[in-house]
Order: C-alpha cells, then structure tokens, then sequence
C-alpha cells in the first residue's frame, strides 16, 4: 500500500516522549484514516484507535473510555500508549473533555501520545483555538499532488489534470459515469450534507449547494459578489454568500482569493477568485465529458489554470505562515501570486505553446517587486516540473 510522505511525519512526532497533541485535519477521502492505520502498523503494540463516526450516539462519556483503556495500556509499557481518536468534532465539545484528559495525564506524567483525526477543519481548529492552545501539533492532510497519485496508481500528469486527486475514485476513472457518481455522491454531497449542514448553521442550505456548483463553473476566474447574486436567483445579501464560501473552504471543497494588494483590509474587500480545491470537483460539477477535454483548448486551459492554484492552495496551508492571492489591474491580471515570510512569488499559468506576452507580470513586479515572478507552461517552466515541486520551496 503507498505511503504518503506526511506517514513520516506522523511517525517521527509519534516517536518523540509525550509533548504535544498531533492533530491531523482535512477534507473527506483523502487518506487520513488509512495514515492512522499506517502508524498503527509500524508502531506495532499498544496503539488503541477508536472512530466517532459510527452511527450511535457518542459524548465525552466515549472519550473517556478509550482514554482509561490507553491509561491502562501505558501502565504496562515503558514507553507509553498512543491513543488515535477519528472524526473527533463529531464529539460536543470535545476538546474541554480532552483538554481536561490531556492535563490530568501531563501532571501525573502519564505516558500517552494522542491524535486527532478530523474532516471538519472549520470544527476542528475551532475547538483547538478554544481549549488546546499550546497543547497540540497541526498536520494538515491535503488532496494528493500529482507526484503522489503518479507514484501510487502510475497516473500521467493529463490523468491527474482531468481527474484530480482523490485515491479512492482512482479505480474508477475507465467508468467515467461511474467515476462522477462516486465524487457527487460519496464526496461532494457527504461533504455537504455531514460536515457542513448538520454541524453549522445554513439558512439556505440549496443556497450553499447552488453556490459551489457556480464554484466550479467559474474556478479559476474572478467573479464579484454581485455578479455572484445575479447567477444565483434568491441569492440573499454578499454576506451571507462570503459565509457560504468559507464554509466550503473548510469542508476543502472551493475557496475564493483575495487580490493581493499589500494592504489587509482592501485584501478582504476585493472580488473572490473562485478556486476548487480539487478538478475531479470540477470536471464532475460541470458535467465536463472526460474523454474530450484535451482537445478542448479552452476547457483545458481553464483546467490547468484551475489546478496550478489547487497545487499553491494545498501548499501554503501546509507551510503555515504564507498565503495564496491573485492580482489584476485593468487588463493586467496575474493568476496567483504566493506569500510568506516576507516575500511573494507571483505566477503566470499558459497550457499551450504558443508566445505570449505577460504584461501583469511585469506591471506586478513593477509596483510589488517579487522575489520570483514565474511563468508556468508553454515556453515557460513545464508543468510536470511545476507540480512536482513544493509551494513552500518558491518562498525558500
């Protein structure tokens, strides 16, 4: 079975003595559970696992119970327990209960390494921000690149362009109607319906449906709130769409970008570049015969570009500190412009061959003065090259 690179990740904290709490966090079908089973494997003895996700109800009463069972296992064993604990927000308030476990064991210098496992990123950091603060590690887990879907299914990169990241639609994508039933179904529609809709507030819940299938449509394009409204018939006030749009950001659906303009708050009140996190969303969303897309130029276009910012969008989460943005001035447009640590990166993204002049680049540069400014595909930097490198590296 493929390892993903963050298995190390998890192992070497895992390995560490008890210090802090390991949190992995991300959108449905991306592997997080099989990770926990992964290290449960090569930990090997006293690991205990326990899923909130099973259809009975559960409180801090649960919680308890694994935890006194990885209590008793780390008093046998000179080197603790490790107590993995799936679909944690799916507790109330869960993290009183394991701040309160968690404190109690690090005064009696109980010896037990813990991870949170949860698909409800929005729940998960709230909870961590309410209770746990200096207490835990966050690992996010992100839709799979393409050099991970290349090296566990043998995909080319125009597969993983049209099909996306998710492993578990990967068996799938000879059936191409089976395929998209799978992402509508299994994904998209449990992303919606159980991680949004049953755990936070949605006046307009067909609203919200409504609002990501326009997503799609529109990914990789600047679309104000206003003509948002006009797409989308009783679509309410701007603010309510914004809302909407954070809570499919943190179901890891589709986000919207800031402009980047050096200054926060005009940041926030620019137009959103809608982005989904993953083209299988997209080309499913659309009804995009899978096929024909390569010979779409504008449908493939609009593809690359689409998933050059999901590839920005998965890295910058992972590094922490930085942040993806887009940039356009009149007809001067920059497609995503990357910050961190005091730098910014900007990228043009072309999926053909042909010359083109960049000119937002160079008026970006101009008036922000980038540390890089790169251009992506066509007589640029190939695109098996892009995405194969890690975001956080353009900011090194």
């Amino acid at each position: 079975m493929y390892e993903r690179p963050i298995l190390k990740n998890l192992l070497d904290r895992l390995a560490e003595p008890r210090r802090f709490i390991q949190v992995l966090a991300g959108p449905r079908q991306v592997g997080k559970t099989t990770l926990a089973r992964q290290a449960m494997a090569a930990i090997g003895d006293n690991v205990i696992y326990a899923s909130a996700d099973e259809p009975i109800l559960k409180g801090a009463t649960w919680v308890e119970q694994q935890w006194q069972i990885a209590r008793i296992r780390a008093a046998g064993a000179q080197t603790g327990a490790v107590l993995i604990l799936d679909e944690i927000q799916k507790i109330p308030d869960w993290s009183a209960v394991v701040k309160r476990l968690w404190d109690q064991d690090s005064a009696d210098k109980t010896q037990i390494r813990l991870v949170l496992l949860g698909s409800s990123p929005l729940l998960v950091r709230q909870g961590l921000s309410e209770s746990l603060a200096g207490r835990f590690e966050l690992i996010p887990v992100t839709h799979w690149s393409w050099p991970e879907m290349r090296d566990a299914f043998g995909w080319n990169l125009e597969t993983w362009i049209t099909f996306g990241g998710y492993p578990g639609a990967a068996p799938l994508i000879d059936t191409p109607d089976r395929w998209a039933a799978y992402i509508m179904d299994s994904l998209v529609e449990t992303s919606v319906s159980r991680d949004i809709l049953q755990m936070t507030r949605v006046d307009k819940p067909d609203l919200l449906r409504r609002l990501f299938d326009l997503g799609c449509a529109y990914s990789g394009q600047v679309l104000s709130y206003q003509k948002m409204v006009g797409q989308l018939q009783d679509a309410g006030n701007t603010t309510t769409l914004s809302h909407y749009l954070t809570l499919l950001e943190q179901a890891g659906l589709l986000r919207g970008l800031n402009k980047y303009a050096g200054e926060k708050f005009r940041q926030r009140a620019s137009s959103p570049k809608l982005l989904a996190l993953n083209n299988a969303l997209v080309v499913t969303a659309r009804g995009i015969r899978t096929g024909a897309i390569r010979e779409d130029h504008e449908t493939w276009g609009r593809l690359v570009e689409s998933a050059a910012g999901a590839h920005l969008s998965n890295g910058p989460w992972v590094a922490g500190a930085s942040a993806l943005y887009y940039w356009a001035s009149g007809d001067r447009e920059v497609d995503y412009v990357l910050a961190g640590s005091g730098k910014i990166v900007a990228f043009e993204i072309k999926s053909t061959r042909r010359r083109a002049a960049v000119p937002g680049i160079d008026f970006f540069e101009k008036e922000f003065g980038p540390v890089r400014k790169i251009l992506v595909g066509g007589q640029g930097l190939p695109l098996e090259e892009f995405f194969t490198m890690e975001p956080a590296d353009w900011l090194a």
